[in-house]
């Protein structure tokens, strides 16, 4: 794979990771989330405000997965410190509980959503963007919620360094289980040698 000078080796040619304003750019995130996740229109619509009144919590913050030529965004992630009032962590609390790990819910930085378009997986996207995210937390560790089956995604995630915290955990509007993972920070940075 060819990289211009200077771009970053750890992502494929023609992609860059800025900030992003997912507030304004939200309609643009839950298409690639909708294509990457198989959200419904009616899914898409009530997450749409979950996000926006996310991005207005203390210290939530986004990145982008840009394409350099048209400024098209295919992969984005955004997360927050957690806080033990959200919705989310009501929820997951009983879960880690039960097998102790409720420690977890303190002092630790949420992955929130992580989605990559599916033309753009498997090829380090979203390996970087959860680990600038996270390079950013004055956190000591994170959280993430992930379905509960094997999935590329669990696979990432594990090799980032998360382990699961619960599994089988239950959400009223999900049909499928998740699991809670977590892991210290900072996360492992994958070093690619490049070939002179």
């Amino acid at each position: 794979m060819l990289h211009t000078p200077g771009a970053d080796p750890r992502l494929p040619a023609g992609v860059v990771i800025r900030p992003l304003d997912l507030a304004e750019r939200v309609d643009e995130a839950l298409e690639v989330q909708a294509v990457a996740f198989g959200l419904s229109d009616e899914e898409v619509g009530i997450r749409r405000h979950i996000v926006q009144r996310h991005m207005k919590l203390p210290g939530a913050r986004s990145l982008g997965a840009f394409t350099e030529d048209d400024g098209r965004l295919v992969g984005f992630v955004y997360g927050m410190p957690n806080d033990r009032t959200h919705w989310w962590s009501t929820v997951v609390e009983p879960y880690l509980r039960a097998g102790g790990a409720e420690g977890w819910l303190d002092g630790s930085f949420v992955i929130t959503e992580l989605h990559v378009h599916p033309g753009f997986q498997g090829r380090g996207v979203g390996r970087e963007l959860i680990t600038r995210i996270t390079d950013t937390a004055e956190e000591t560790r994170s959280i993430l919620s992930a379905i509960d089956i094997e999935s590329p995604a669990r696979g990432l995630y594990r090799s980032l360094g998360y382990h699961d915290l619960a599994r089988r955990v239950y959400f009223p509007s999900a049909a499928q289980p998740y699991a809670v993972m977590g892991a210290p920070l900072p996360l492992p940075r994958r070093v690619r040698l490049r070939s002179v």
